[in-house]
């Protein structure tokens, strides 16, 4: 495969990932606020098998936040906190090889930085902060813990590590 080819297939894949994250985040009622079940944070978990992935999901998450979030302020925190979790996850990549070990990090890492989301809903919606830190970081390990098993199978049947 050329340069040129593979350059093309990781935009293409970022692309599809993009418009995939905004479709899966209008899925469930309840994906924004202090309470986000999001469907598309099971896309967060792509980080783990191909750090190249990261780009859609980051794009998708920008994207949706812009349309149907709580205007710039979620695009600036909602896009950092996804930023520095899938770049903690995809820093691992080469150093951590258990990929089961790399899915709980992740979890970890998007579950922790749900501060960033409770500030901004703090701000722009003046909910009290912890218990919005709590609510929102609940919502997070629930979606992200029962989608990581399910990317987990997607993943030996897809391999997204040869996808982009």
């Amino acid at each position: 495969m050329t340069n040129n080819h593979s350059q093309l297939r990781t935009l293409l894949a970022n692309a599809l990932i993009m418009g995939l994250y905004v479709v899966l985040s209008l899925v469930l009622p309840v994906s924004s606020g202090a309470i986000q079940f999001r469907l598309s944070e099971s896309l967060n978990h792509l980080v783990v098998f191909n750090r190249k992935l990261m780009w859609g999901v980051l794009g998708g998450v920008l994207l949706f936040n812009l349309f149907f979030g709580y205007g710039i302020l979620d695009v600036i925190f909602g896009g950092a906190q996804t930023f520095l979790a899938l770049t903690a996850s995809a820093l691992l990549q080469k150093k951590v090889k258990n990929i089961k070990t790399r899915m709980l990090l992740n979890i970890f890492f998007f579950t922790i930085s749900m501060f960033m989301i409770a500030i901004m809903l703090h701000i722009t919606a003046e909910l009290p902060f912890w218990l919005t830190y709590g609510t929102t970081a609940l919502s997070e390990l629930i979606i992200m813990s029962l989608s990581a098993p399910v990317m987990y199978y997607i993943d030996s049947k897809l391999h997204f590590a040869d996808k982009a």
